[in-house]
């Protein structure tokens, strides 16, 4: 079965996601030095993407 035309993607040109995943949130508060160790990874606070 084929994929819709609509449902199809140009491919990744390179956008830039406003939305991290978790993993990446985490790793980017460990930069900012805003992740303390032990803490849950649930109920994550929003942050912005550089």
């Amino acid at each position: 079965m084929s994929q819709h035309r609509s449902l199809k993607t140009a491919g990744s040109v390179g956008t830039k996601r406003s939305v991290l995943k978790r993993g990446e949130r985490i790793k980017l508060m460990k930069a900012r030095g805003q992740w303390k160790e032990g803490r849950l990874p649930t109920g994550l606070p929003k942050t912005k993407s550089e």
